[in-house]
């Protein structure tokens, strides 16, 4: 099928619950995708954050294609040594204890909320149940997730909305300590909001937040659905900020482009959740499990990471280049390959003309261009991206 035919199959028999952009991938390798018109583009998306090895990295695809003859599935009624390698592995990494898998970022926060609840009635009562999120953050689409968002543009429609949710300005300590009462048993932050407008908070925003989380007895829940897993240059995002959360999120990146998301707590709160609490048919499945333990195993001995933090640091300072040519761009942001250019006009023709020219990024709120490429691309990767990008910036009609 060409493109064409592809997108009047689409139309007629999908939901429009996405607006989608006139592409149809069908081969991808590295940061190449190709159409199925056999058109190239560099991706400088990478499935949102998903594809952080690039496109069917093969130690990912061997995995698979071995695991796919063995067992597929099975129940979590029974043991299954991936799922116990992938935990071991994940939880000797970071400063957590426990592992829950699940199969995407939603369903990762969505257990992250009912393990808050469950160890806050369990050792404070029942009075105890509101998390406090961050405006302009995102968690997930699911009732309680999208609840947990802090943007009304994606709850409009959906009310009542579930209660014992309340929002602070995201990197505004004052207001989360106004805001946090004898109510409270969590906060809830991304380290750095990625589909709010790559947000960095001050480097002893996040410290304050651990401290006023311990003052009042609330669990700290850090998503790192996008933030984490290589994509700032450490393995987690919180690893540059010096605070250890009880509870972290995970998916996205976690399966190499396989769809795997991840729970994981310390001891004392893991310890809330009893058979029968929480569940999930498909989560930690054999086949996703090994995606992840070859994904994660070349993210962090592959040299992936020092690659995420000198391609990241080269990327930032070209687009920064870009910031003093435009007087259109207010801000360059961001961490390790996880990048942000704001800009004073609309950035969807930016992402159009950079469509037309071969290179895919993408716009969130608006002004914010948000580039989350590979973490495996090289400085030739990014030249050829910025001088698209320079080509259709000098092109914008501003007035």
């Amino acid at each position: 099928m060409n493109t064409k035919e592809i997108i009047e199959l689409s139309e007629k028999y999908l939901m429009k619950n996405v607006g989608r952009i006139a592409l149809a991938p069908v081969r991808g390798e590295g940061a190449r995708l190709w159409d199925a018109d056999g058109l190239e583009y560099l991706d400088f998306v990478s499935g949102i954050a998903v594809n952080s090895l690039g496109h069917c990295p093969q130690s990912v695809a061997d995995a698979i294609s071995w695991q796919s003859h063995q067992l597929m599935h099975c129940s979590n009624l029974y043991y299954i040594e991936p799922q116990a390698l992938l935990a071991k592995l994940l939880v000797e990494n970071s400063d957590l204890d426990k592992a829950f898998f699940c199969n995407s970022g939603a369903e990762a926060n969505e257990a992250a909320i009912k393990l808050a609840r469950k160890y806050a009635r369990l050792n404070y009562g029942e009075e105890k149940f509101e998390i406090i999120t961050a405006l302009n953050s995102f968690h997930g689409r699911t009732l309680a997730t999208v609840t947990a968002t802090g943007q009304p543009k994606y709850q409009k429609g959906f009310e009542p909305l579930p209660g014992g949710f309340k929002y602070v300005p995201f990197n505004d300590l004052g207001a989360l300590e106004e805001a946090i009462g004898p109510s409270t048993c969590a906060v809830m932050l991304e380290p750095i909001q990625g589909e709010g407008g790559v947000n960095v908070p001050a480097p002893e925003y996040l410290e304050g937040v651990a401290g006023l989380c311990q003052e009042h007895g609330a669990l700290l829940i850090f998503d790192e659905v996008q933030c984490g897993l290589g994509r700032t240059g450490s393995f987690f995002a919180y690893e540059h900020y010096g605070v250890a959360p009880d509870i972290l999120t995970l998916a996205k990146a976690l399966g190499g482009g396989f769809p795997i998301g991840a729970t994981l707590a310390k001891e004392k709160v893991a310890a809330a959740f009893q058979p029968g609490d929480h569940a999930s048919t498909f989560g930690g499945n054999p086949l996703a499990c090994v995606a992840a333990l070859a994904a994660m195993q070349e993210l962090l001995y592959g040299g992936v990471l020092e690659n995420a933090i000198s391609v990241g640091e080269y990327f930032y300072e070209q687009l920064k280049g870009l910031a003093a040519k435009y007087d259109y761009v207010k801000d360059v942001r961001g961490m390790g390959l996880l990048l942000g250019m704001e800009l004073s006009v609309k950035g969807k023709p930016l992402v159009e003309g950079c469509h037309t020219r071969g290179l895919l990024i993408n716009c969130v709120n608006d002004y914010v261009l948000r580039f989350i490429p590979p973490l495996t691309i090289n400085t030739s990767d990014v030249d050829l991206a910025v001088g698209i990008l320079d080509e259709v910036m000098a092109e914008l009609k501003t007035e």
